[in-house]
């Protein structure tokens, strides 16, 4: 598709000129020798015409701005040409100026390329997808989809038209209207900057509004239990057999960093005898499929032992008998009231617990709490995996005790030469 391709502004002459003398200017789009024409909708006066520039006369306000209004508009159209070649369409300069018009053109909608998406992930649940992560697509577009009726008074959005103040928009209207933490709210961007990638992938659109744009929240610092809440809840005497059960499995979770899908899932033959000759678990996590090894602890030993015969695990062939997400959350915050624990506990907490009070606190290398996180990045870890002040304190605390036995050796004492000179004169030697 090698057809000649070219612009050109030009003042066209009436037969009857205005009062002022003013000529409309046009601009001709050619496409292998074949024209089409648009009015760009300002006037000017022949003289102050440069036909070999092809621009108007002048460096006043007046010739600056209309100059920059022509290049504004060879921008756009150039764009569409560019954009029809990626799609590979037939090109013709009538075709050009209706979609500069925005005539004849279907344009793709942004809530409707984001149900699609939705509809082909559901799809891919339980197939390397999450029912959880189609929830959280399902917000965004109920999210996106307000915003747009709020801001545009409209049901949908035209692809071509979001931009970097469409982007900014949404996400003040997630913090603010919506009341969005940082870090949920540019979760929801994150999202609309997927479907952009792939309009752009697609050549829907050519243009990446999200240019200049930057997420830049941070991510809240992470809740865990201490050790001294750890011990607190494991021996705490509880009365109700649901409290017991609850408290039970949180705790496994905390010595063995397991999030709750994954503890929920975990099979009796998921423990096996690692080459050190003890029991381990060998499992992979639900959320991104990577292998997790975890040396079992004398504390989470004693909780499966605890369930081994438990009717639920002998029929399923499962290691605990775990309840509903919602409902372990439930009596979780039960269960921290009668332990005195002013903490809002949910079960994810627990594997927060692991990699710091549990393994980080101990001394244990965060590569290899990592590598029993189930984490891809060491980056992902270090989120989870805050160091303790505690831990802090007795480090340094180490320092100062090697620094002061530093100090305290006495230094050998250098022998003086020249009284030992002498004293060999004096003997005669």
């Amino acid at each position: 598709m090698n057809q000649n391709f070219n612009l050109l502004f030009y003042p066209k002459k009436q037969k009857k000129h205005n009062e002022d003398g003013l000529s409309p200017i046009y601009l001709r789009i050619s496409v292998g020798g074949k024209r089409s024409e648009i009015s760009i909708g300002r006037e000017i006066h022949p003289d102050q015409w440069d036909n070999r520039r092809n621009k108007v006369i002048g460096t006043r306000m007046e010739s600056r701005v209309l100059n920059d209004y022509m290049n504004s508009i060879i921008a756009k159209i150039r764009k569409i040409h560019t954009g029809m070649i990626d799609r590979d369409e037939e090109i013709d300069a009538e075709t050009i100026r209706n979609n500069y018009l925005g005539k004849g053109t279907k344009w793709k909608m942004i809530l409707e390329i984001f149900q699609e998406h939705n509809e082909k992930f559901a799809e891919l649940v339980g197939n390397g997808y999450s029912a959880n992560t189609l929830k959280t697509y399902r917000s965004s577009i109920k999210h996106l989809s307000a915003y747009i009726v709020l801001k545009y008074d409209k049901p949908d959005y035209p692809l071509v038209k979001v931009n970097f103040e469409f982007i900014t928009g949404y996400e003040h209207y997630l913090r603010v209207e919506k009341g969005c933490m940082a870090i949920s709210a540019q979760k929801y961007i994150v999202h609309l900057k997927k479907m952009i990638f792939f309009s752009l992938a697609s050549g829907w659109i050519v243009a990446n509004p999200f240019l200049h744009y930057k997420l830049n929240a941070k991510p809240s610092a992470r809740t865990f239990l201490t050790q001294t809440e750890l011990d607190t809840m494991r021996a705490k005497t509880l009365h109700v057999q649901r409290h017991i059960q609850v408290r039970d499995i949180f705790v496994f979770s905390c010595y063995t960093g397991l999030a709750y899908i994954d503890v929920q899932k975990l099979q009796r033959s998921e423990v096996q005898i690692g080459d050190d000759g003890k029991e381990w678990i060998f499992t992979s996590r639900t959320k991104t499929k990577t292998p997790s090894r975890i040396p079992i602890l004398a504390e989470a030993k004693e909780i499966l032992d605890r369930y081994k015969k438990h009717p639920i695990c002998e029929i399923k062939g499962l290691a605990l008998p775990v309840y509903s997400n919602q409902r372990m959350n439930s009596y979780l915050k039960e269960i921290a009231d009668h332990c005195g624990i002013t903490k809002i506990l949910t079960f994810h907490l627990a594997r927060h617990t692991f990699a710091t009070t549990v393994t980080l606190s101990n001394g244990v290398p965060i590569e290899t709490v990592s590598k029993m996180l189930g984490h891809n990045s060491l980056k992902t870890t270090q989120h989870y995996a805050k160091v303790l002040d505690s831990k802090t304190g007795y480090d340094m605390s180490l320092l100062a005790e090697k620094l002061s036995k530093r100090a305290n050796v006495k230094a050998p004492k250098k022998k003086n030469k020249s009284k030992i000179k002498i004293l060999k004169l004096y003997q005669g030697t």
